[in-house]
């Protein structure tokens, strides 16, 4: 994975430090707007205070549909999936909401982390070999205590338990759980506990961020 460093920000966008938004992991459904902006630079900012000057866009305005693929920084694009139908949606609900239950994580980050590593497809194997529905790579079945990979109950409850363990190293910060769960808490340690400066990283929390608040509003309207 290459790594680069950011370029100097302006003055004016010092207060507006890339990616420097705490939000407490909780599995209520209070909403907070979260803006967002990319510079000349292409590098993109994000804020939960309402920005002043012209650019920025509300994070459900800025983020159009995408297609879903494994993380590219963690193996390129997964195989094509073979489960195409849309019951595939709903069909791990059972363990998504045990797994929610039992580490005290939102039930739309989990379905917006599977939805972006895999489409909901339990046999997608990356080239470097992240596995299953929230790709989990060698490593970490052996560290999540993950017995059988490509069971989707096994692969949901080992990859929140992962994520349960970046929320409480990073005091719960949302955005950098999810790029702590793409890039490595390692990487986002060594760049100060920030959101490090790797596209497709930052393309990562976009897209889970992107489904995650899409999946917390439908749940609220319920």
């Amino acid at each position: 994975m290459r790594r680069r460093r950011a370029r100097a920000r302006p003055r004016r966008t010092r207060l507006l430090t890339l990616f420097a938004l705490v939000l407490v992991l909780a599995v209520s459904t209070a909403a907070a707007d979260i803006f967002t902006w990319t510079d000349d630079d292409g590098v993109v900012h994000f804020t939960n205070i309402k920005p002043r000057g012209k650019g920025w866009k509300k994070l459900s305005q800025a983020m159009p549909e995408r297609g879903s693929k494994a993380s590219a920084d963690r193996g390129g694009d997964a195989v094509p999936a073979h489960d195409r139908s849309v019951e595939r949606f709903h069909r791990y609900d059972e363990h998504i909401y045990e797994a929610a239950a039992l580490y005290r994580m939102p039930v739309p980050l989990i379905r917006a982390i599977i939805r972006v590593e895999s489409d909901y497809d339990p046999r997608v194997v990356s080239a470097v070999g992240a596995k299953g529905l929230m790709q989990l790579m060698p490593a970490v079945e052996g560290d999540m205590r993950v017995a059988a990979v490509f069971e989707p109950r096994d692969n949901i409850m080992g990859g929140t338990r992962l994520l349960r363990i970046l929320a409480n190293k990073f005091d719960g910060d949302l955005v950098l759980t999810i790029a702590a769960y793409h890039a490595g808490a390692g990487a986002v340690a060594r760049y100060g506990d920030q959101v490090p400066p790797y596209p497709k990283t930052r393309q990562y929390v976009r897209m889970v961020l992107d489904r995650y608040y899409e999946y917390k509003t439908r749940d609220s309207a319920r």
